[in-house]
């Protein structure tokens, strides 16, 4: 990922939160991961966070705060709305994907089951952002 800036993790599945981790060391991502378990804790950690992350990896489907109302709050606030969000999710539902690309984020991604597809996934995220050239 870009410039050993942080990696935003919101996910309220422990299991997926390893596995993002286990397949990010796999393909040598070496950025800092934060951790956030709902959309208020993450909303919460980039309000207060000097550095913001490089990028977020946001599920849509958690308590408390889901993916869709933390992305309202990142696009109407200055300072985050840049923060680049990718959602990596188990939703298929048409409305999830219309809401968040309303919302501006870099990408969809259905969590798949298979962990060498994960770890695919978290390839050609890496890549992508290891590419673009960001403000």
């Amino acid at each position: 990922m870009n410039e050993q800036k942080t990696i935003l993790i919101v996910e309220d599945d422990e299991v997926d939160v390893m596995t993002i981790k286990r397949a990010m060391k796999e393909i040598h991502v070496t950025n800092p991961i934060r951790v956030k378990w709902n959309g208020e804790e993450a909303l919460e950690y980039l309000k207060g966070e000097k550095d913001l992350p490089g990028i977020i990896l946001l599920d849509l489907n958690m308590p408390r705060m889901n993916g869709v109302e933390l992305l309202q709050q990142i696009r109407t606030d200055e300072r985050l709305k840049p923060i680049p969000v990718i959602v990596l999710t188990t939703s298929r539902e048409e409305q999830d994907r219309v809401s968040s690309f309303n919302l501006g984020v870099a990408g969809y991604m259905i969590k798949p089951v298979d962990y060498l597809q994960f770890v695919e996934v978290i390839r050609a995220i890496n890549l992508y952002w290891t590419l673009s050239e960001l403000p």
